[in-house]
């Protein structure tokens, strides 16, 4: 069985292998997933995120989530992944699951730009500045390496800042800016990562062509784009059953009867498979919900551990 820590995941994975992997996983059946959440009134839990691909792989991503770490220097969310053989049950891999939820992450974003964002864009809006933006940008990057100018928005403007420069340091041209709805009329991919409970994005704003990649909301009461976003766009989400299930950038312009469930027209795997099309014309908007799921651990620890196996040949 392997130990796999953080420092080797980062360096067998590449998005380009991991975009690759999980739009593959997207053609084969649908991966069963069930959560589990235990804890006390304080926010402090034990989650447990499962998927099973039938007959492939099985796993189990452990994570607890303490959010009074934060006062005392400590990370408030810690969490390993335990990947299984799907035909006998054996141990095959425990991986720390910090950097995997990262990657995943991103690529399940940068798989939606992939097949709905226009081959040209050039401009990347990044509205919020937490841990999640940099890898983003990567993600968004490797599907679309036209992307020349991001742009960074975020509520304390000395974050948004020094994103900026992180990015800068990596070659990128970046800089921080405080108009949000000015910066949303010129963006070609808007790629949004917060906790807020008020629409960010106005749907007024996004010009013809735009794709907009929300990460962020996950739960009902968080949203980060309003209902003229979604009336104006052709949806689409990571996976119907995620989406459905507790997100507000989808269940709120549900109950106010902007959209209905039947406008949220696919997900990836309708899009992988060619069920639906995306894109229409250079002038549509798309509206893309990452909405994650334990299905995308899988596929990640199972791309890890094929690049790790290729190292051992």
């Amino acid at each position: 069985m392997h130990i796999v820590d953080d420092s080797e995941v980062n360096r067998v994975l590449s998005f380009p292998v991991l975009i690759e992997a999980i739009e593959a996983a997207h053609r084969r059946p649908k991966i069963a997933v069930h959560d589990g959440y235990l804890g006390d009134d304080k926010g402090q839990q034990l989650v447990t995120r499962s998927a099973v691909d039938a007959g492939r792989f099985m796993m189990t991503k452990l994570y607890t989530s303490f959010p009074g770490n934060l006062a005392h220097g400590k990370l408030p969310v810690q969490a390993v992944c335990v990947l299984f053989d799907g035909n006998d049950g054996r141990p095959l891999a425990v991986m720390d699951a910090a950097e995997i939820t990262h990657w995943k992450t991103a690529a399940d974003s940068a798989l939606g730009a992939k097949h709905l964002a226009r081959p040209d864009a050039e401009t990347l809006l990044v509205v919020g500045a937490g841990e999640m933006a940099r890898w983003l940008v990567r993600g968004h990057r490797t599907v679309r390496p036209r992307l020349k100018r991001v742009r960074v928005w975020n509520r304390t403007v000395e974050r948004a800042q020094e994103l900026a420069a992180l990015l800068e340091g990596d070659g990128i041209a970046a800089e921080a800016v405080t108009d949000l709805d000015a910066a949303t009329r010129e963006a070609d991919i808007i790629t949004t990562c917060t906790r807020s409970r008020e629409p960010l994005v106005k749907g007024a704003n996004l010009k013809p062509g735009t794709h907009l990649d929300l990460v962020g909301g996950f739960t009902p009461e968080t949203r980060e784009s309003d209902d003229e976003a979604a009336r104006r766009s052709r949806i689409f989400v990571d996976r119907r059953e995620s989406a459905f299930d507790g997100v507000g950038d989808i269940l709120q312009p549900i109950a106010s009867g902007a959209i209905t469930e039947s406008d949220v027209l696919g997900d990836h795997y309708d899009l992988a498979s060619g069920k639906v099309a995306g894109r229409l014309s250079d002038s549509d908007i798309t509206f893309f919900k990452n909405a994650g799921g334990g299905h995308l651990d899988l596929m990640t620890c199972e791309t890890v551990l094929a690049q790790l196996g290729k190292e051992l040949r």
